[in-house]
């Protein structure tokens, strides 16, 4: 079968875990880049990838790649791409994004526009049509630009693989699912541990975390662009993999896994969006502030994503209430509404701090750009890792507990 080069980009900080999940789908890895993957396969890689991968944003077809420094030589690199290898006569094709990073070339638009013309002048050469009729299937393009390089790929996903479907109920500030299964791949946390997260919203980390123990592949119950590439993509690829994800899918198990919220609504959307998951049996959700947290087993787990100044708005989160304005972009004036915000995030932060030093043996791990998160929780992580959480730089905070002792097997 033809061997593509495909990239799966994710979010900056998680390019180790996406790298081990693309090794453990049995692929070869050529690069590893800031928030992305560079993997060779075939048809059914593509497949794969997109149904079984849980930390990437979506998965890319390569069509090349080559220097350029004006709209000339975009122009005419572009053109020079084997295009007619990937797009049938009837391609509906436009450069659907282009982003660019330290280059000459910085204009979206225009980048868009001349790479339009040279591949609809490619195309015509090869299928000797004057104009395209475009109402077969959809071929989006990607472009990436980075330092004068450029990459160009047609888009095999559409809508972010972080859709996994079931997220219809939710609430402020909610985590990417893929970026809370790709944080929850970077701890030691395993399917049969206890996980808890106090700040649970509309309950992502713990539906991922409630996935991944049943084996339900995140990209099993949605569709995909390249479902339509009959060129490319036997359409009974798609079937058997989805057919091989349902046969592997194991609810029939053990589990605890907690969310806590203090906002009812959270916890309705939470209960919700694990109902429409298929994995509403395995998770418990309740309303409860932080200050309640507790849990009476030892080497357990807390995994979440606290309020944190971008994120706040009126209302309570964990048990605090905030006033308006804490928002960026509401950029209060008064420095006594600041103070007030500053302070109550920092009892909150010391609050979670509190209840999880009285927990037996466990472990604690957040995503914040809180920058005073160590001093208000009360103590140093272990280490942290830069995540950028949208446009918003966090860190990933690590607090590492003592592991459970390990089971001698009894004697015979």
């Amino acid at each position: 079968m033809q061997q593509f080069e495909l990239i799966a980009p994710c979010h900056f900080g998680l390019e180790s875990v996406l790298k081990d999940e693309i090794y453990d789908l049995g692929y070869e890895i050529s690069a590893v880049e800031d928030g992305r993957v560079t993997f060779t396969g075939d048809a059914e890689a593509i497949v794969r990838a997109n149904i079984g991968l849980r930390s990437a944003e979506r998965v890319l077809l390569k069509v090349g790649s080559f220097h350029a420094e004006t709209y000339d030589e975009l122009f005419e690199k572009t053109k020079a791409l084997p295009w007619e290898a990937f797009l049938p006569r009837e391609a509906k094709f436009w450069v659907t994004k282009a982003a660019s990073v330290k280059s000459r070339l910085f204009s979206p638009s225009d980048i868009q526009s001349i790479m339009k013309k040279a591949m609809v002048g490619r195309m015509s050469e090869h299928y000797h049509l004057v104009r395209f009729p475009e109402n077969g299937a959809e071929y989006p393009v990607r472009v990436f630009l980075k330092k004068d390089e450029v990459t160009a790929a047609i888009d095999t996903t559409g809508e972010s693989l972080h859709k996994r479907g079931y997220r219809k109920a939710a609430v402020k500030a909610p985590i990417a699912e893929n970026l809370a299964a790709g944080l929850l791949m970077l701890t030691p946390w395993k399917p049969g541990r206890i996980l808890v997260d106090p700040f649970c919203g509309s309950g992502t980390f713990l539906i991922e975390a409630a996935m991944i123990s049943a084996g339900i592949a995140p990209g099993m119950n949605r569709s995909f662009t390249a479902q339509s590439w009959t060129n490319l993509i036997p359409e009974k690829l798609w079937e058997e993999i989805r057919q091989e994800a349902l046969e592997a899918v194991n609810t029939d198990i053990s589990t605890d896994l907690q969310g806590f919220d203090i906002d009812p609504d959270a916890v309705a959307a939470a209960r919700e969006n694990a109902k429409l998951a298929g994995v509403a049996d395995l998770i418990h959700f309740q309303v409860r502030p932080v200050s309640a947290l507790s849990h009476p087993k030892k080497y357990g787990f807390i995994i979440t994503n606290p309020p944190y100044g971008e994120r706040l708005t009126s209302g309570t989160r964990g048990g605090e209430k905030y006033p308006a304005g804490a928002h960026p972009s509401a950029r209060p004036e008064d420095p006594l509404l600041r103070a007030k915000t500053q302070t109550e995030l920092t009892e909150l932060y010391h609050t979670l701090g509190e209840r999880f030093r009285a927990l037996d043996s466990w472990s604690m791990y957040l995503i914040t750009s809180y920058a005073d998160a160590e001093r208000a929780l009360g103590f140093s992580a272990a280490k942290n890792r830069k995540i950028y959480n949208g446009m918003i730089r966090t860190y990933f905070y690590m607090f590492p507990g003592p592991k459970p002792p390990r089971h001698r097997p009894q004697d015979q």
